[in-house]
């Protein structure tokens, strides 16, 4: 073998040594023994300087709510078996909170920990379960934070960003985004009615979240979350939260009164399912409640006797009604002490007749 092959095979030969005994020497020579130097990042994209700018402005804002149906301790944990915990906002300079319902329903004792971490007494004011919406009253404070500022949920579009602060699984402080992903939902609640107009949002909300901020990009409540739809029980993509509109009507009453008027007309009426199966399109009325105002205006209920229907309500104000949620929406809408004119359907019979909205909740 002549000297330039050699050469050649010797460089091969040194390469592949280099190459195989790489992974051994690099610990050696490029472990990085001190601290690294940092890498200047350079500015914030506009979108993470407004959702900071949202976050650091309305956070201080939020609470955690914690409650007890015992006299034991408090917990702001909602795993803890027989605490209750969710979130809550300050509402006015007065120290309301605005949370759920659901999160204080049968509590005896209620605390509520600032965002500061400072903890105070907390008592209802009022409750609203048709609404799934709770006032509470702090006590014990020298300050507050300030109130969040209130936007409208009647100019909300499909695709606008949202932005959720709350609690979940008791820890403090979290904010989520998204966008809102519909509009004019409908939710059962615990008070056997439906909440209107509700936002859904794929803002992840979680156990604790309820009675939390939903908030646009301004930084106005736009909503209060109040529910998730997860077979799991965690966040799915598709959470609830009630209309600040609704809210900024019951609100005050709750604040007044304790209490919010239940619109209604003193009847009842048969489910759903049953109108369906009998092929009747409206609210057929079983019977009317004594001395209520469906009494005095003469409408009637089915026939027991016979099992004969008796009238049907199919419209309200010019507008169709096609089911009891279409009805309370309009009587919650025209409100207590005035008049709806009833289209009723009584056999082949349709006429018109006025009835005078009542609050059926004080009668109760």
């Amino acid at each position: 073998m002549d000297r330039s092959a050699r050469l050649v095979l010797l460089v091969i030969v040194v390469v592949l040594g280099v190459m195989i005994a790489q992974p051994y020497f690099r610990p050696l020579f490029y472990s990085a023994t001190t601290p690294r130097a940092v890498e200047p990042r350079g500015s914030l994209a506009d979108w993470e300087k407004t959702t900071i700018e949202i976050f650091n402005r309305t956070s201080p804002s939020v609470v955690h709510v914690a409650g007890r149906a015992g006299m034991s301790g408090f917990s702001f944990s909602d795993e803890e078996q027989g605490a209750q915990a969710g979130t809550g906002f300050i509402w006015d300079d007065a120290g309301h909170v605005v949370t759920n319902a659901h999160v204080v329903q049968g509590a005896r004792r209620i605390a509520v920990r600032l965002a500061n971490g400072e903890v105070a007494r907390a008592d209802i004011r009022g409750l609203a379960p048709n609404y799934d919406l709770a006032v509470l009253r702090l006590s014990g404070l020298r300050s507050l934070p300030p109130p969040i500022p209130i936007g409208t949920s009647a100019d909300l579009q499909v695709g606008q960003a949202a932005f959720a602060i709350g609690n979940p699984f008791g820890l403090d402080q979290s904010l989520t985004t998204g966008v809102i992903s519909a509009l004019k939902r409908r939710l059962p609640t615990v008070g056997g009615r439906e909440i209107s107009n509700v936002i859904q949002t794929d803002a992840a909300i979680n156990p604790g979240n309820s009675g939390g901020p939903l908030l646009d990009s301004a930084g106005r409540l736009i909503g209060v979350n109040t529910a998730i739809f997860s077979p799991s029980g965690s966040n799915a993509g598709i959470g609830f939260a009630v209309p600040v509109d609704t809210v900024n009507r019951v609100v005050p009453d709750l604040i007044r009164n304790g209490r919010v008027p239940t619109p209604g007309l003193g009847i009842v009426s048969a489910a759903e399912p049953v109108a369906a199966r009998l092929g009747v399109e409206g609210i057929i009325i079983v019977r009317t409640v004594p001395g209520s105002p469906a009494e005095r205006a003469g409408l009637q209920g089915v026939d027991m006797a016979t099992g004969t229907l008796g009238d049907v309500i199919v419209g309200a104000n010019g507008a169709p009604v096609r089911r009891l949620a279409d009805l309370t929406d309009m009587l919650q809408q025209i409100g207590v002490g005035r008049p709806v004119e009833l289209t009723i359907a009584r056999g082949n019979d349709t006429f018109a007749v006025s009835v005078t909205v009542a609050d059926i909740g004080r009668a109760r």
